[in-house]
């Protein structure tokens, strides 16, 4: 398979999670803010790091849910980006999946170029360096929204969500590839 087909592989298995975890509690995450969605995104990636360092999880759960999780809050945090937090779960889930599927294409495009581009380079990296590339980008993202959300010849947020979410996927198709 090539690299978009497992990307587009990995991408169904997140929406499939997305998907079951609005019918549970549907769009519960609108309230969050931005700099909120960050910060999930923080805490699932220092523990994918965690576990790499130390191999000891308590919860029973791996790295990889964390890696989809990752995926699934950096699609949260673009749709949080355009459409802002609001008081209450106030989207529905066919509202929800189109905003989904949206940026989950807009990530396999990012990727699709920049893989061009790199020459399949994430294939010869070790996956440690994604979670160190996550953590990298989760902390430019705090900086520029500690900044009010001005650059001068940086990315913006949004870009650096979508290469969180192209990042994570790299991780879930190596795993995958070991699984198989």
């Amino acid at each position: 398979m090539t690299t978009q087909e497992q990307a587009k592989t990995a991408l169904k298995k997140c929406r499939g999670i997305f998907q079951d975890k609005l019918e549970d509690y549907g769009s519960s995450w609108r309230i969050m803010r931005p700099m909120t969605v960050t910060d999930q995104l923080f805490t699932k990636a220092k523990r994918i790091r965690r576990l790499e360092e130390t191999g000891v999880t308590l919860v029973g759960e791996g790295i990889y849910p964390e890696w989809l999780a990752l995926v699934n809050y950096g699609i949260i945090g673009l749709i949080q980006l355009e459409r802002g937090a609001a008081d209450n779960a106030d989207m529905d889930a066919p509202t929800a999946l189109t905003l989904y599927d949206h940026y989950a294409e807009e990530a396999l495009q990012l990727m699709t170029a920049k893989n061009h581009d790199y020459g399949e380079a994430w294939r010869g990296m070790r996956p440690t360096s994604y979670t160190d590339f996550v953590l990298t980008k989760l902390n430019r993202i705090k900086e520029i929204e500690d900044n009010g959300g001005k650059t001068s010849v940086s990315e913006g947020i949004a870009s650096n969500y979508l290469d969180i979410i192209n990042y994570a996927l790299f991780a879930l198709i190596k795993e995958d590839e070991r699984q198989a």
